[in-house]
């Protein structure tokens, strides 16, 4: 699922990711999955990696991780990039509809997520990837099998539904590049028009896709990568 990313996006440049708390390789079943803490999560990466200045990626509820980090730390930052992200939780949107149907998943997500029957997670997977084909199901389902219980899935969920940084937008001082998905169904494109038009001389770019995380082979991938490559470019002279 993330193997042509890694690719990628490491082709010409230095890459450092890290796993979310509860994510992956990161300590699980820890207490405090907090806004603030994630951004703490994220300062602790950057001064173990011994970065100087960087380009800094965010996608979907990290792009607000992002967006306070380049606030508390613009002389690190040479530019930022925010993929498929919100300015607002699904909650914090306070629309009743997707609120309802959003707590009927998380439901779900904690009952479903860890059995052996994949029904759910392909639910799941039918947000992410509309676009995907059945190998990919395949391999989306065993990743969140094996990467996050039930119960931090949902403690997650839980966290990023109520994150707001409307007031923040405003106090970026740093040059930022936002892409969304026209057609995505995990985070609507309207979040990220309202965070490039928040953001003081961002530039916005839709990108002609269903997928929340964009699949090897379609053109909107190799779009997006064009874009991430001449920003970092513009941005690191």
């Amino acid at each position: 699922m993330w193997r042509h990313w890694m690719s990628e996006l490491s082709r010409e440049n230095q890459l450092v990711r890290y796993d979310e708390r509860c994510n992956g390789l990161s300590q699980r079943h820890v207490v405090d999955v907090s806004f603030d803490t994630m951004v703490s999560d994220l300062e602790c990466v950057v001064e173990a990696a011994g970065l100087d200045r960087f380009t800094i990626l965010g996608l979907s509820q990290s792009c607000a991780v992002s967006i306070a980090y380049a606030i508390r730390h613009p002389e690190k930052v040479s530019g930022m990039i925010l993929y498929g992200g919100y300015v607002k939780g699904w909650r914090a949107r306070g629309d009743a509809g997707e609120i309802a149907t959003r707590e009927a998943i998380a439901t779900l997500m904690r009952e479903g997520w860890g059995k052996s029957n994949p029904m759910f997670r392909q639910v799941f997977c039918s947000m992410f990837i509309p676009g995907a084909t059945h190998e990919h199901f395949g391999w989306m389902d065993d990743l969140m099998l094996r990467t996050v219980s039930p119960d931090d899935a949902w403690r997650l969920q839980s966290a990023f539904s109520v994150i707001d940084v409307s007031g923040l937008l405003e106090k970026v001082r740093v040059p930022t590049l936002v892409l969304h998905a026209r057609e995505d169904n995990v985070a609507p494109v309207e979040s990220s028009r309202t965070m490039a038009a928040g953001i003081p001389g961002a530039r916005f770019f839709e990108l002609e896709s269903q997928n929340h995380i964009l699949l090897e082979g379609e053109p909107a991938f190799d779009e997006f990568i064009a874009h991430v490559r001449a920003f970092v470019a513009e941005t690191a002279r």
